[in-house]
């Protein structure tokens, strides 16, 4: 298979189904926030494009106390291999998320990229246009035989709580934080009920919603012009180091895919976020709580 854009339509996904494409594995890679009370692993079960499979982000994870943080890389790799995915395999993710459009595949996305996969592609619109499109779901869940998947980690894209701190004296990259203002400014609670709202020295507060636009009722990325224009707008330099951070890792992925789309396909991901970093400086150094 050629190499595949970034951002891939419905009707390219359903025509490679049609034509039984090889070496290419659609994943629903959704998820959503408690708040919403839903569980996308019945959701799956119950629709879904033919021939996916569910890749469950809860369980592919470390064993730490934050809500999201990298496995290892072999874990990682034991997790797809089970998927059917190896290194020649054209991934394919997709979510089931009217709400937002784009939430929880950006993470996925940046997982696979972070452990050496760049074969990665995102169906726009997810499952609500390719059922608006016409096209069918079933509930038959595929069996696929496992696989052998050599990571291979990719530090570049990898930000850790120790790397954040060093910045907050070095200051040599930004820090783009992908949560609502709000949340930013210490004014609107955290979805985690012990961690408190604020952000840390040198963030820059860029929303994901502001990087995203609804085309007929489905939200998707904004042209990379527009990207461009949103991240100048934050005040930030996409020829300058940036980091994307959130709340707990997921929304920093969209910022980063943003970037990526935009022509910034550097840019790492604190994977603990806010919460990791709350977490250890409200006994340490409150200091770096910051609100406003």
């Amino acid at each position: 298979m050629q190499k595949v854009s970034t951002l891939v339509s419905v009707s390219w996904v359903a025509k490679q189904i049609n034509s039984q494409a090889k070496n290419l594995r659609i994943i629903d890679a959704s998820w959503h926030l408690p708040v919403f009370k839903r569980d996308p692993l019945k959701e799956y079960q119950e629709g879904h494009i033919p021939g996916a499979l569910f890749f469950e982000l809860a369980k592919c994870n470390a064993s730490t106390n934050l809500a999201h943080t990298l496995p290892s890389p072999d874990a990682f790799a034991e997790f797809i291999g089970k998927l059917g995915i190896d290194n020649d395999t054209q991934v394919v993710l997709y979510e089931n998320n009217a709400k937002f459009g784009v939430f929880s595949v950006p993470r996925v996305w940046w997982m696979f990229r972070v452990f050496g996969h760049n074969n990665v592609s995102v169906m726009e619109g997810g499952l609500p246009l390719w059922i608006k499109e016409g096209h069918e779901t079933t509930d038959v869940i595929p069996e696929v035989d496992p696989v052998k998947f050599r990571p291979s980690f990719v530090p570049e894209l990898y930000k850790s709580l120790a790397d954040i701190e060093a910045n907050l004296e070095a200051e040599t990259f930004k820090v783009a934080d992908a949560r609502p203002k709000g949340r930013f400014n210490g004014e609107m609670p955290e979805p985690r009920k012990d961690i408190e709202p604020g952000h840390m020295p040198n963030a820059i507060n860029l929303p994901f919603l502001t990087l995203l636009q609804e085309e007929d009722g489905i939200s998707k990325f904004k042209s990379p012009e527009a990207l461009k224009e949103a991240f100048a707008e934050a005040g930030l330099d996409l020829s300058q180091p940036i980091t994307t951070s959130c709340g707990s890792g997921i929304s920093a992925c969209i910022v980063a895919m943003g970037a990526f789309l935009a022509g910034k396909e550097d840019v790492p991901v604190f994977d603990g976020s806010w919460e990791e970093f709350y977490l250890k400086m409200k006994d340490t150094k409150p200091e770096n709580i910051l609100k406003g």
